[in-house]
């Protein structure tokens, strides 16, 4: 009997859009390609989830991750796939990543803008939500999600607890806050 050889069995390969910094689609390349070559700009979702009390829902990334594992994180955070809206983005991977259902009307815009990294950039689109749960979390994908005050996150700015990623949209974040949005 010969054994089933398990290692020719790969997950499905991943394509994203290529884009350029107005959100034009210019090309597509597999997610290993653009994980490692910063000129390969991609689009991502985040969402961040505000409570009642004006407190954050963060993500502790799983260990397991390949970008930024272990760090806390915006509260959702994903990659648009080819010929997929912006939108539907956003909404799948609220779902995936922090189990609740939200439509495209709940979602206010924060804004658009370019992160650049050594082996990464991408195009956020960076939207706000309101919600208190309850949150179901993926844990392939977060190993534990918490709401944090705003003097909680400050503490931690430049200490490598949270990632850089989400160091520049909590700015952003404050700035939208400044101009009136996200109070309810």
């Amino acid at each position: 009997v010969v054994p089933w050889d398990c290692s020719s069995i790969m997950a499905p390969t991943e394509i994203f859009p290529l884009v350029d910094e107005l959100g034009r689609v210019i090309g597509q390349a597999e997610r290993r390609e653009v994980h490692k070559n910063p000129n390969l700009m991609h689009p991502v979702v985040h969402c961040l989830v505000q409570n009642r009390e004006q407190q954050l829902l963060l993500q502790l990334r799983s260990a397991h991750k390949d970008v930024q594992p272990g760090r806390w994180d915006t509260s959702v955070g994903g990659h648009v796939h080819f010929g997929e809206l912006i939108e539907h983005a956003l909404v799948r991977e609220i779902r995936e990543e922090i189990g609740i259902e939200v439509t495209p009307d709940r979602l206010t815009p924060m804004g658009r803008y370019v992160m650049r990294s050594s082996i990464e950039t991408e195009l956020v689109h960076s939207f706000w939500l309101a919600s208190d749960g309850p949150f179901f979390p993926d844990p392939s994908e977060i190993d534990q999600l918490r709401f944090w005050s705003r003097a909680e996150i400050e503490r931690q700015l430049g200490t490598g607890v949270l990632t850089p990623n989400f160091e520049d949209e909590y700015a952003r974040y404050l700035e939208f806050l400044g101009r009136g949005a996200g109070q309810g």
